[in-house]
């Protein structure tokens, strides 16, 4: 890995061929399609924009990115991706951080995310985080059919969110042991304003998460793609 110093800054329409690179890296078999990351970027500038997203670049490479999707005040994580080579550095957690900031900007809630149910080390990131467990997708991430594991967050501006993240990403750049971005999954889809409400939920899996009801969610990199 570079040792060249990771830089956070928004995601731009440019930036396409480099998150393609990645995520079709990372999910040779669901990858998200450039059309589902067009039509992301179309709802995150301006007055009405329901979406922020952010590359990750080191020097000249790109190295992550990561997505979140804002429905009625309630935040949804829709992507977090990590090279390979840059997993246990932290950089999930700074990824997750800045989602986390923009949320709290949006004013929302709560946010939400979905997590396989085999992947400790990622459930640990995000109870780190302040998130909790709220229910089970059956059949969440195909087509390995695993259930997800729904977690929330119930205030993202709360003071101690933002302690934890401080912590969680200084400790992750002084040990290869972090456990914020160590594996790849599936990318899956989610409903924002109905995961809460159901503890059990076959998955719908639209194909674009800007004009499904069910918008598409994946924590790539720290093993969610979904």
């Amino acid at each position: 890995m570079s040792g060249a110093t990771v830089t956070l800054r928004e995601m731009r329409w440019w930036d396409l061929d480099r998150v393609m690179e990645l995520e079709e890296e990372l999910f040779p078999e669901d990858a998200w399609s450039r059309g589902m990351f067009w039509s992301e970027l179309a709802h995150a500038r301006g007055r009405g924009a329901t979406r922020h997203y952010v590359v990750a670049e080191s020097g000249s490479r790109l190295v992550g990115y990561a997505g979140l999707a804002v429905f009625d005040r309630t935040g949804d994580v829709q992507t977090i991706a990590s090279a390979r080579d840059h997993w246990g550095t932290g950089l999930g957690a700074r990824l997750l951080t800045d989602l986390l900031t923009a949320a709290t900007a949006f004013e929302c809630r709560e946010v939400l995310l979905e997590v396989r149910v085999d992947n400790a080390r990622a459930q640990r990131l995000y109870e780190r985080f302040g998130f909790e467990p709220i229910g089970i997708r059956r059949g969440y991430y195909q087509p390995g059919n695993v259930d997800a594991l729904v977690m929330r967050l119930s205030d993202p501006a709360a003071p101690g969110v933002a302690t934890a993240a401080c912590a969680d990403t200084n400790a992750s750049t002084e040990t290869s042991t972090s456990t914020e971005t160590n594996a790849s999954t599936e990318t899956s889809t989610s409903t924002a304003n109905t995961a809460a409400s159901e503890n059990t939920a076959a998955s719908e899996n639209p194909t674009n998460p800007a004009t499904s009801a069910n918008p598409a969610t994946s924590v790539q990199g720290t093993e969610t793609h979904g």
